[in-house]
């Protein structure tokens, strides 16, 4: 007998959004900017999942809306307009498009031949099944009726499971009550099931996300845009908040109140972080996400599918493969993690300001940390300024590995140099004589995006040796001084 556990408890399992690879592009006029390019196939299954959810005993259910053709698997990059603008359409008797496209879903290749439900299912206009012997998930496409788009949906089973119970169980609790409205996308509302229906929890709505026709006159930002609000639309906890060059994705229960707060507060950061390190690139298509998680569970869950690193202990962090910054909010926690989101969102920006080409730590932790200790004057600078200003030579030519390495204390050491650069630059390198200093971050950004090279854009911003070292001798004044 198929079995499902009592009190099972069905979550969203969204998939990731696509990685991008960043190209930096110079227009005719001279003018440079960041294009973001993609795997072809990874735009597609973003695009044609509708959602994913699983249970507390691995089962996954996915389902997906064929209406687009599968790319070829060559590993082609595209930029979301270019996407758009070629994507096939999978027409209602396109059947080998379609059967392709479910074979590139199905976690195994899908039968030759397919079979049909004993008794015809309520409200579909066709079924198929194409698990074949397979006896792991099962695998279908339906046609609801009046629907302009065939649906693919699997349900990957749990050890033990019996697939003709599974079939029953599909039909009964997941194929029935489905509808079909002209654009229909699944919606989860995640709750505890009993009595082994599992899929009481899913309901089904029009969704405004994705499609053709005027989508693909969408600029790469709107397009990105409607991108996110896909991959969680279909997720009742999950809403999202847009302003002009972020959207925020969020499943907080009752997080109007922060994410107004968060709203307002990237806004401001984003006009600051570009008045205090301009960007020579054209930034106004790029678009900031980040995804607000309200459990840590979820956030750790995140972390091991971005393949970030020893950032267990962290509350927020930015990815710069999926371009998400990615956060969850502790409970009474909210003050604390707007200075992290600080932090992390200049990465973010620098990133997008440098054509994702890897800025030097200093350069990069160092004003990271300043904007999220905007109020602090003084981290003890002073007292250490000898051990400080010896080490400094050594940690602006350090790499990441370098800079993230040794014990905490060494560490704190190093990110505390690196802020007292920052806040020096900002605060006491223009008040130097004849303004040495004047032209720093201009130097470094601009090499940096020119070379591609952070030792380079180093050399470049403190002009020479007899550059650094008045550069480390103001600095001290600065902090002596304080």
């Amino acid at each position: 007998m198929f079995l499902l556990a009592a009190a099972m408890f069905l979550r969203a399992a969204p998939l990731d959004m696509p990685r991008a690879e960043a190209y930096l592009v110079t227009e005719p006029s001279g003018a440079m900017r960041l294009e973001d390019r993609y795997d072809e196939f990874e735009l597609w299954m973003s695009r044609t999942v509708c959602g994913r959810w699983v249970d507390e005993s691995g089962r996954m259910l996915s389902v997906a809306r064929l209406d687009t053709a599968v790319p070829l698997f060559d590993g082609n990059t595209a930029t979301r307009e270019t996407y758009v603008a070629n994507i096939a359409p999978i027409r209602l008797k396109d059947e080998d498009l379609r059967r392709d496209a479910a074979d590139a879903l199905s976690p195994f290749p899908i039968a030759e031949d397919s079979t049909a439900p004993r008794i015809p299912v309520r409200g579909m206009k066709n079924v198929e099944y194409l698990h074949g012997t397979n006896t792991t998930a099962v695998v279908c496409i339906f046609l609801p009726e009046g629907s302009r788009s065939w649906y693919y949906a699997s349900w990957e089973l749990a050890p033990g499971d019996d697939i003709e119970a599974a079939v029953e169980t599909f039909e009964k609790e997941f194929l029935a009550p489905f509808r079909d409205v002209a654009a229909i996308h699944l919606r989860s509302e995640a709750k505890t099931l009993d009595d082994g229906r599992a899929y009481r929890s899913a309901r089904y709505v029009e969704s405004a996300a994705g499609g053709r026709g005027e989508a693909s006159k969408l600029p790469e930002r709107e397009l990105l845009r409607a991108d996110a609000r896909h991959s969680i639309t279909n997720y009742v906890a999950w809403k999202s908040t847009d302003a002009k060059e972020f959207s925020i994705l969020d499943n907080l229960p009752s997080g109007g109140t922060f994410i107004n707060i968060l709203t307002n507060e990237l806004g401001a950061m984003r006009e600051l972080y570009a008045e205090t390190v301009p960007s020579p690139l054209s930034a106004t298509n790029s678009l900031a996400v980040a995804r607000i998680y309200a459990s840590r569970a979820e956030y750790l869950a995140a972390l091991g599918e971005n393949d970030v690193e020893g950032m267990e202990w962290s509350a927020a962090y930015w990815s710069p493969a999926r371009r998400e910054l990615v956060a969850y909010l502790p409970q009474d926690g909210a003050a604390e993690l707007l200075r992290t989101i600080r932090h992390e969102a200049f990465h973010q920006y620098l990133s997008y300001a440098t054509s994702m080409i890897p800025a030097s730590p200093w350069f990069n932790e160092g004003y990271a940390q300043y904007f999220e200790d905007t109020q602090s004057t003084d981290w003890g600078v002073a007292a250490d300024i000898d051990a400080l200003a010896k080490s400094m030579p050594a940690v602006i030519a350090t790499d990441y590995a370098g800079f993230y390495a040794g014990s905490d204390a060494e560490r704190r050491l190093k990110y505390r140099m690196a802020w007292s650069m920052a806040h020096f630059i900002e605060k006491g390198a223009p008040r130097v004589r004849f303004k040495p200093f004047e032209n720093l971050k201009k130097n470094y950004i601009e090499t940096l995006l020119k070379t591609r090279d952070m030792q380079k854009a180093n050399a470049a911003a403190f002009g020479s040796q007899e550059g650094l070292e008045l550069f480390i001798s103001e600095w001290k004044k600065f902090w002596l001084a304080k």
